[in-house]
């Protein structure tokens, strides 16, 4: 009798259990669609793939131009100092195209352009391209008046050199210029502190007859006749300054 108890008790319990079978899943809501985000997403891949397909097709779109091989001082000409180089095309920058390259030879740089630059037509002029206030001269040393390797661009100091206080056969005008200039700069000073080296002669010239070096400076126009009287003399010598 008490075996047969025990079991219906247990009996009656599995049959008054509240709580679900193990693995089942409570019920759920269904899920709202939204047809428009989804639009809206398909719209935005397509508006991305566009926009890569047109930058892709616009770094295609380049054009031959000029670019400069060397530094090209103030006043020069670019010479034979160029190459052409791809870029892409832009309305807004006025490169020089490939096609012009031998009109260009024919314009001086304004400014310094150095070499491994893309050029465009602003750093050209037709005219002068001396600054206001400047002025060439030409001066022509001889070994151990200029340093070793001076080039085109260099900043240099220019020094009068030798007997300054005498003009020698150049005459009474310019033995008074020549003395006036040697005690101007009697305390070592130079006639000019910086000038620019606009040209240097290339010493292997066919041209060139004499064993003399060919330079060409800018200086301010208030010292280039001081700068011309002592090459006169051949009383010229250049230092390299700090600022190359």
């Amino acid at each position: 009798m008490k075996i047969q108890e025990r079991t219906g008790a247990g009996s009656n319990r599995s049959a008054t259990s509240a709580h679900p079978a193990m693995g089942e899943r409570l019920p759920t809501p269904p899920r709202e669609r939204k047809p428009a985000l989804a639009a809206l997403a398909v719209l935005l891949i397509l508006v991305g793939a566009l926009g890569a397909t047109m930058l892709v097709l616009r770094a295609g779109d380049r054009v031959e131009v000029v670019k400069v091989t060397g530094d090209i001082q103030a006043g020069e000409s670019v010479g034979d100092h160029v190459t052409s180089a791809l870029v892409a095309d832009d309305a807004s920058i006025h490169y020089v195209p490939w096609s012009q390259v031998t009109q260009l030879k024919k314009l001086k740089a304004k400014s310094t352009i150095y070499q491994g630059t893309v050029v465009i037509g602003e750093m050209f002029t037709s005219g002068s391209a001396l600054p206001a206030g400047k002025a060439s001269v030409g001066v022509s040393l001889k070994d151990g008046q200029y340093p070793a390797g001076i080039k085109s661009g260099d900043t240099v100091a220019v020094y009068r050199v030798g007997d300054t206080g005498t003009g020698g056969s150049r005459g009474t005008t310019g033995s008074s210029n020549s003395a006036n200039s040697g005690a101007s700069n009697a305390d070592g000073s130079p006639i000019v502190g910086r000038a620019k080296v606009s040209d240097v002669q290339d010493q292997k010239d066919s041209t060139i007859s004499s064993t003399n070096l060919p330079v060409t400076l800018i200086v301010d126009s208030g010292q280039a006749a001081s700068v011309a009287d002592a090459a006169s003399a051949g009383q010229v010598a250049l230092v390299i300054v700090p600022g190359n």
